[in-house]
């Protein structure tokens, strides 16, 4: 059976970001971390070895696969930071036009640094990702602990 490699762990977000190698990507998360936390409401979990994610839902595909994964997230990657949203939400593509540099992919948009982004448009995203979530999988957000 499928094992999800992506779980929520009890290993400290702050010693993970201050684990970065570089400095300036480190500010960065750390603005990420109060920006994604205080737009969310959710404290700051660490999802695997290297995702910072908020809030969580349980989702069940129509195949039978299953799983919990983090509302939103970001990840202070060596190349890029990458910024975790829902997948299959049609509505976020008038959001990332106005968002600033970056790359998007199904689940993550991809940028060099905070600076490059508009955070009103970034919280933007990260709402828009909460509520399509919660609306998508009712009643099944999992309360912080």
């Amino acid at each position: 059976m499928y094992e999800l490699k992506t779980k929520e762990t009890d290993n400290s977000v702050i010693e993970f970001i201050e684990n970065v190698d570089s400095p300036k990507k480190r500010e960065d998360a750390y603005r990420l971390l109060d920006l994604f936390a205080e737009t969310t409401g959710h404290e700051a979990k660490m999802w695997g070895p290297s995702i910072i994610g908020f809030g969580s839902y349980h989702y069940k595909y129509d195949s039978g696969h299953e799983g919990d994964a983090p509302l939103v997230g970001f990840s202070p990657r060596k190349a890029k930071i990458s910024l975790y949203f829902a997948t299959g939400d049609a509505d976020r593509t008038h959001l990332l036009e106005k968002l600033g540099k970056h790359k998007a992919g199904k689940a993550c948009v991809y940028i060099n640094k905070v600076a490059d982004v508009d955070e009103e448009v970034l919280k933007q995203l990260i709402n828009q990702s909460v509520t399509f979530l919660n609306r998508t999988y009712p009643n099944q957000e999992k309360q912080d602990e």
